[in-house]
């Protein structure tokens, strides 16, 4: 900053801040920890719940990592990227939200003995990198172990291990079955490629009242509407399904039409020409004497009217999802125009078409279907609050699932993996980061023990020693902490498995995301003061220099 002996030169504005160097490094390990710290007790089967109000005064009550975390509102930048992967981790494998940032958290703390050593970050990097390699050689070697995807029994286990740390856990083989059908139902199998798309196909609809238990999987697709007309057919066996995307109704111009008349006979033509539409409409769909036509758009009366006649129930203003939905259940294929309907575009998969109000609503179920690709979760519970943390949590299961059947290899659970991980990391490092990050690993087993009130340093110190005597490297250890008790099991025969995908996933995100924040060594923040005008930035300034040279 200063030139020569001459006055100090200010080359960022007054009101940045800047740090640099070490502190920085120590700030952004202690957002980590403290993010981690917040999110602790949520973890294992014996987890806490939080319960978070949000500016508007909703509440939400969770124990999900990225649920809780994205209601946070956090001021420090290494804060905000720690709260990033959590998301990161829900939108890629759906489970392991609260470990990753428990063990992100737990990493850049072992590297901070390091920085205090005066050891330079880039060397704690490179053995981070260094180590994360090794673990997932060791993950997908000889850790791990195969499944078959067939095996319903075997896949039930896995999804059991990822609903019992739930608030979901005590209705766990409801929540299980439930999970394992929506995920075969909307598995496809085409051209060698395997898809399971959850989130389009696999619909949770949620209606408060009623207990969890008469929670169901539909065999078929169920919506939020009524007939259009109420003398209708509401129970209709076997139907013909016709799918349209067009209105019935006569088109009206996009925007203000005029349209001049001379004679007097020609308003009335042009009301005829109008009903000749829609009646032409109505008899190109009558023509294949379908039972139920659903539509996107509107129905008008006179359409109600001759399809009432033909004795066609009418379903308006289906979203465009539902739609796909049905078409997906039932096998018909959505029409543009009624001008190109033809037998194979109608739907005769569903068995049973029905009408039903439950509470107020009226809900319109098309079930029974002979082999639908598409399902509907129907969840009931006492309130919305309780309905809403369901849903997180069969979420969660239905990720789980999809993630078995498209990558077929499992680990053990409870803290398991994470100690025969660190087993294998110590003994292949003999000092430095590498040794302290496979220490950091036994933070998922000693958190499960300290949330089930065990005695930590006594269950980890005889665990440590199990894993330690264990000598066949073909297969893994599979003692780990029983996260109810507290007490050491072996996990193939207390049946707790994970799917490898989620461990990848959450140890890929949780060491690099420890390696970009110890990259960081310095934070420049501006901050305006009250009626001052913000400063440009050079490239602002560029960008109004050019607009003025254009003007």
């Amino acid at each position: 900053m200063f030139g020569g002996g001459r006055a100090p030169i200010l080359v960022l504005s007054q009101n940045t801040k800047r740090e640099s160097g070490r502190k920085v490094q120590l700030e952004n390990i202690n957002a980590g920890k403290q993010i981690a710290d917040v999110i602790r007790t949520c973890l294992g089967p014996q987890a806490m719940l939080k319960m978070l109000m949000d500016p508007m005064g909703g509440i939400v009550m969770t124990n999900d990592g990225n649920a809780i975390l994205r209601e946070i509102t956090v001021q420090h930048p290494a804060a905000k990227s720690m709260i990033e992967i959590a998301r990161t981790q829900d939108e890629e494998v759906g489970d392991g939200t609260t470990s990753v940032i428990v063990l992100a958290g737990e990493m850049l703390a072992a590297a901070e003995q390091f920085l205090e050593q005066q050891m330079h970050p880039t060397v704690i990097i490179r053995q981070y990198r260094q180590a994360l390699e090794d673990m997932i050689g060791f993950l997908e070697g000889p850790l791990s172990v195969p499944v078959d995807r067939n095996d319903k029994a075997a896949l039930a286990q896995v999804v059991q291990g990822c609903v019992g740390t739930k608030f979901i856990g005590k209705w766990s083989d409801l929540a299980v079955n439930i999970a394992l059908d929506a995920v075969s139902t909307v598995l496809l199998e085409e051209n060698g490629r395997t898809e399971v798309d959850i989130k389009r196909y696999a619909k949770v609809e949620k209606i408060p009242g009623g207990s969890i238990e008469e929670s169901q999987i539909l065999k078929g697709v169920m919506l939020n509407k009524d007939v259009t007309h109420p003398k209708m057919r509401r129970y209709i066996q076997n139907p013909r399904i016709i799918l349209l995307d067009c209105a019935l109704e006569y088109k009206k111009g996009e925007s203000q039409t005029n349209v001049e008349i001379t004679g007097d006979a020609d308003f009335t033509r042009l009301l005829e020409l109008e009903e000749e539409h829609v009646k032409r409409q109505c008899d190109e769909i009558t023509a294949l004497k379908p039972d139920v036509v659903f539509t996107e758009k509107g129905v008008s009366d006179l359409a109600q009217h001759y399809l009432l006649k033909a004795g066609i129930t009418a379903v308006r203003r289906v979203r465009k999802s539902d739609n796909n939905r049905i078409a997906r259940a039932c096998g018909a294929t959505i029409v543009n125009r009624t001008e190109e309907l033809q037998e194979s575009d109608v739907g005769l998969g569903a068995g049973l078409f029905e009408i039903k109000k439950i509470g107020d609503e009226y809900f319109c179920f098309i079930v029974e279907c002979k082999d639908p690709k598409a399902c509907t979760i129907l969840l009931r519970g006492a309130s919305k609050d309780i309905l809403n943390e369901i849903e997180r949590n069969l979420q969660d299961a239905l990720q789980v699932a999809r993630n078995i059947v498209l990558s077929p290899r499992l680990v053990p659970g409870g803290g398991a993996i994470e100690m025969a991980v660190a087993q294998r990391l110590l003994e292949k490092a003999t000092h430095g980061p590498s040794r302290a990050l496979a220490h950091a690993l036994e933070i998922i087993p000693r958190t499960l023990a300290q949330n089930c009130g065990a005695n930590t340093i006594k269950t980890l110190t005889a665990l440590r020693a199990k894993h330690a005597n264990h000598t066949d490297s073909s297969k893994p250890c599979t003692w780990g902490i029983d996260g109810e008790t507290g007490e050491l099991v072996e996990m193939d025969k207390k049946k707790l498995w994970e799917p490898i995908s989620v461990k990848l996933q959450t140890y890929k995100t949780a060491v690099e995301t420890a390696i970009l924040l110890l990259r960081i060594d310095g934070i420049v923040s501006g901050s305006k003061k009250k009626g001052d005008k913000e400063v440009p930035t050079p490239s602002q300034m560029q960008q109004q220099q050019q607009m003025g040279q254009e003007d």
